[in-house]
């Protein structure tokens, strides 16, 4: 199966989270976002001090700060948000760095457009996806910038 996920495009750390996703019942995908909103690592130390206006994402409902870094041609990703009041973008977040982070910036720019749509699908929560989206958006900005300046 990983090979038709290399076939369209899609890295396979991606492809294994859609087609997990894909897989479960409403009440599977309520406690796997539920799992995966404690899996968000904390900021970074070296990151609290930052300023951190340019790395809002205002489209959120919720308060949210994406920190891109590159270390040797990977991308890493941090967030730094309240997740008790916000665990679906929690959630979000963490299935996407554990998909992204010490990658290539071409594997979150391969995040394909129906990604926040699978997660969320039959769970009720379509008022989070435009701020979702806004965030896969944002990655994928970074991603390209990191790509720009490594080229």
């Amino acid at each position: 199966m990983e090979s038709a996920a290399v076939d369209s495009g899609i890295p396979p750390s991606i492809d294994r989270v859609l087609r997990l996703f894909r897989s479960m019942g409403r009440e599977e995908k309520m406690q796997a976002l539920v799992q995966y909103s404690k899996k968000l690592e904390p900021l970074p130390e070296r990151f609290k001090d930052l300023d951190r206006g340019a790395f809002n994402v205002p489209e959120c409902q919720t308060r949210v700060d994406i920190i891109p870094e590159m270390r040797d041609g990977k991308m890493y990703f941090h967030a730094d948000l309240n997740v008790r009041e916000s665990p679906t973008i929690a959630a979000v977040l963490a299935i996407i760095f554990v998909a992204v982070n010490g990658q290539p910036p071409s594997t979150t720019l391969a995040i394909p457009g129906d990604f926040v749509s699978t997660l969320m699908e039959s769970i009720g929560l379509a008022a989070r996806e435009p701020g979702l989206n806004a965030m896969i958006t944002r990655l994928k900005r970074y991603a390209r910038e990191a790509q720009m300046l490594t080229a």
